[in-house]
């Protein structure tokens, strides 16, 4: 892991040459090969090496069933958002099981991004009374969150890599691999065994196993700018435990990151054309998809414009009924900020009073 890392650090001057493969000398020439048949030469090596791993799952161009939904009737979808979207479903989820009503048991295959792939991996393997108690810990003394993921003041290599992130303006494989690559060459502050640290903090979850077939998660490979699923197959075949992929799915690019999955190194996957990748669960017969905002306004961790409206018509076009939950945010917070855990927090816990009882009908 040092290993790679090391190098990617230490070619940051020269980004575009730490994605190419070196088979000549420095001295030989190849600018007379386009840029585009470079990238497939990488692609192609990439797929030879890596194709057998079986976490990449290209995103659809068109509504199309799942085979990972099929025969699935109650799904449930949490999108990312930050450190408040986390405390906001710590606070949310607190106040459904209160009422009684707890989606997550309910559903047969729960799909987290980001924040989501915490809360829900948490409710998946009957951790979520710690995370819960953590961030409200937290939220009485958001200075200690702090030190364990520092995001202020970023470095210059951060800054480019935060920077790229909201420049862009499409999804494609190309642009999320031109993020991944500013990620890696970025010098975080909460790398590593330190993301897996603060991820088996959260959840509680075991180190070497992944204990709940139904849950899965989602990140990008920073490389090849692929989309990777990981569920309990493909994890336990590349020793993967669900509080790391959590992790994985949250290293948000010059913040948090990049984390290895199997032999990927991985960012955050929000950072893609698909808002809460709810294509994931098309064609169960129901899914329940909660995302901070519609992907447009309000506060956001990426430049990629989203849609939740359209992706939510895609799903249904594939004969998914579905329940959109926006939670929404004030106006102007910052996402990453500690001190927004107790309000999240708070925000949460009176949602699921109005929530309760349309999840509890929709889920009969």
């Amino acid at each position: 892991m040092l290993t790679r890392r090391g190098l990617v650090k230490a070619t940051a001057g020269i980004a575009a040459a730490a994605v190419m493969p070196v088979a000549q000398p420095a001295s030989a020439a190849q600018t007379d090969v386009p840029d585009t048949e470079l990238a497939r030469m990488a692609a192609s090596i990439s797929d030879k090496l890596f194709d057998g791993d079986g976490l990449a799952v290209p995103v659809p161009d068109a509504p199309v069933a799942s085979s990972f939904a099929r025969g699935v009737d109650r799904t449930l979808v949490l999108g990312g958002g930050g450190e408040y979207y986390v405390a906001w479903y710590c606070g949310f989820f607190h106040g459904l099981l209160e009422l009684g009503v707890d989606p997550a048991s309910m559903a047969e295959m729960v799909v987290g991004t980001s924040a989501g792939a915490y809360a829900g991996s948490a409710l998946a393997s009957g951790h979520f009374g710690r995370m819960r108690d953590e961030f409200d810990f937290f939220g009485h003394f958001p200075a200690l969150f702090a030190k364990l993921a520092p995001v202020t003041s970023p470095n210059a290599s951060q800054q480019r890599a935060q920077e790229i992130n909201f420049s862009v303006k499409d999804g494609s494989q190309e642009t999320i691999r031109t993020i991944g690559h500013a990620a890696l060459a970025s010098d975080n502050h909460v790398n590593g065994d330190s993301v897996e640290r603060l991820a088996w903090l959260l959840t509680g979850d075991s180190r070497t196993d992944w204990p709940v077939a139904k849950m899965f998660t989602t990140a990008n490979d920073c490389y090849t700018g692929e989309r990777l699923v990981v569920h309990q197959d493909v994890a336990r075949k590349n020793g993967i435990p669900l509080a790391h992929a959590a992790g994985a799915s949250s290293s948000l690019p010059g913040i948090i990151g990049p984390t290895l999955l199997g032999q990927r190194y991985c960012m955050d996957g929000g950072i893609s054309k698909i808002w809460a990748h709810t294509d994931l669960v098309a064609g169960a017969k129901r899914a329940i998809v909660v995302t901070l905002t519609n992907g447009y306004e309000g506060s956001l961790l990426s430049g990629i414009p989203h849609d939740i409206n359209k992706e939510i018509a895609a799903l249904v076009a594939t004969g998914t009924k579905a329940m959109l939950i926006i939670a929404g945010t004030p106006p102007g917070v910052n996402l990453l900020d500690p001190k927004q855990i107790e309000p999240a927090l708070k925000a949460g816990y009176e949602r699921a009073k109005t929530e309760a009882p349309k999840i509890a009908a929709f889920f009969a």
